[in-house]
Formats: structure tokens, C-alpha cells, sequence
């Protein structure tokens, strides 16, 4: 979208992903992710931490991707996570009265940080019970229909036509 922030963060997940389904039927996640900067410090000869950023995250189910559904049965308390999104601001009331600001990320993507963990990716199914995206279909086999996936010398020639002779001075 145009004008929106997208950011990356890479940390770890504070609690266990919360998942809900809203009075409209939409499925969201919330969850928080802690991110830790840390520096070299060449004096000591130790990496040091510095203040940790606790950024609160959404993610939701759409008619085409359950986002929020996986995060909550593949992401646990702990596991260190790679999210992409975008800030977003909301106000609010508290339960005291009080007027309140938040900012928050509206997670796009998200995944474990393979640097630190190992994943075993299981794709979802569409309404027709078939794979999203790219099916592990193999390269390199043209279909019959596919004028350009066609051997030299089977009639069809467009990439490679004969060359032309050269002309005479």
C-alpha cells in the first residue's frame, strides 16, 4: 500500500501466539515479539545487549490465507521469528477511562529464523483441496502446448531460425 511503513523484525516470541475468532468471524493472532540489539564490544572481547523493543503484532485469517491459523498452531513462546508488515496506530479507551495510543505491526509474513531453529514446512490446501502456488511440478519438461518448450527440428523453430545468408558486395 502505498504511504504504509513495512518493517522486518527479527526476535523472539514472548508468550504463546493468541488466537481468536471476533464477532464478524475473522480469526486473529496477537502475540509479541522481543528484539534484542546486540553490539561487539572489541574492549572486552564480549557481545553485549542492548534495550530490548517489544513490538505487539497482529496477523489475520483472509478468504485466501490463514495466516493467523498457522501462526497459532506452528509458533510457540521462545521461538525466534523473522516478521514482515506494516506499523499501524490505533487509539483506544481503557477500562479506566483513559485515552491510549498504540503502535503496532500488522504481520504480512512471518516464519521461524532458520539461524536458530530447523522447520518442517507443510503447505495448506485451497478449497478444492488443491496446493497453493507452485506445485513441485518438474523442470525442464515442456507441455505440449508451449510452442517455445519445443525441440529444434520439430517445426517449430521461433528461437532459433535459420540464419540468414550473407549479403553479397
Amino acid at each position: 500500500m502505498a504511504g504504509d511503513t513495512v518493517i522486518t523484525i527479527v526476535g523472539n516470541l514472548t508468550a504463546d501466539p493468541e488466537l481468536r475468532t471476533i464477532p464478524s468471524g475473522a480469526t486473529v493472532a496477537n502475540f509479541t515479539i522481543a528484539s534484542t540489539p546486540r553490539t561487539y564490544n572489541r574492549q572486552t572481547g564480549q557481545w553485549e545487549d542492548g534495550t530490548a523493543l517489544f513490538l505487539r503484532c497482529s496477523a489475520w485469517d483472509s478468504t485466501h490465507t490463514p495466516l493467523a491459523s498457522n501462526i497459532g498452531s506452528s509458533l510457540a513462546k521462545g521461538m525466534r521469528v523473522i516478521a514482515q508488515g506494516r506499523l499501524t496506530q490505533r487509539s483506544y479507551t481503557a477500562n479506566d477511562g483513559t485515552n491510549r495510543t498504540v503502535t503496532e505491526l500488522r504481520v504480512d509474513e512471518i516464519g521461524p529464523a532458520l539461524s536458530r531453529n530447523s522447520a518442517r514446512v507443510t503447505r495448506n490446501a485451497n478449497d478444492n483441496g488443491q496446493p497453493h502456488g507452485f506445485t513441485g511440478a518438474p523442470r525442464n519438461q515442456p507441455q505440449d502446448t508451449d510452442p517455445w518448450g519445443q525441440p529444434v527440428g520439430n517445426g517449430a523453430n521461433y528461437g532459433n531460425p535459420d540464419p540468414e545468408p550473407d549479403p553479397e558486395f
